[in-house]
């Protein structure tokens, strides 16, 4: 396998891409980024610096993914979505003078396998979305988001569990929930949901 960067992408030297990845035209690679095999990064995406993406991710187009990001395997980020990294931004000083990159504390996103987000959401860094949930398209995500959870809205909720496959499960009561695509079984403890042996 190659790596593939179009010649309109801005790829940093110092970055780190790994087999099999493409970036697409017009996105931005910055300084000190690892991109693990066989991601994609979409036209028009950004991936700061220091952000780390493990295995098979996708960024699709003109998403922007901000240090200190860490996006683990598998994960997918829509269209558009945006990933904060600053508690309170400001482009000035009280005393009138511009900020610098040293004035201010960078804090990140990190959605651990399987995640996904939906396309135009918005996450607003600190915050973890746990592996295989689910953010709907257009949310704003202002708190941990639990493994297996679908969440949506501003702020975004939890209105369903999901499966690996992403689709919504089915309550079979008691406390268990099925996927109808894999049949996977899970059982529901509050606000956690753990995949059962199978």
């Amino acid at each position: 396998m190659t790596v593939r960067i179009q010649p309109s992408a801005d790829v940093s030297e110092d970055a780190q891409i790994g087999d099999g990845s493409s970036v697409w035209h017009l996105a931005q690679v910055r300084e000190q980024a690892v991109l693990g095999e066989n991601c994609i990064v979409g036209r028009g995406a950004y991936v700061g610096t220091g952000v780390r993406m493990g295995d098979n991710c996708k960024l699709q187009n003109y998403a922007l993914v901000y240090e200190p990001a860490v996006l683990e395997d598998g994960v997918f980020v829509g269209p558009a979505v945006v990933f904060t990294n600053d508690h309170y931004p400001r482009s000035i000083s009280p005393d009138g003078t511009l900020k610098r990159g040293d004035d201010w504390e960078a804090v990140g996103v990190t959605c651990k396998q399987g995640s996904s987000i939906g396309a135009r959401s918005v996450c607003i860094a600190p915050v973890t979305i746990g592996a295989w949930a689910l953010v709907a398209a257009g949310s704003v995500v202002t708190k941990d988001v639990p493994d297996h959870a679908l969440v949506a809205g501003n702020p975004a909720r939890r209105i369903r569990w999901v499966g690996r496959a992403g689709v919504p499960l089915e309550d079979q009561g008691g406390g268990e929930y099925r996927c109808p695509q894999t049949g996977e079984t899970y059982r529901e403890d509050g606000e956690t949901l753990t995949l059962l042996d199978t």
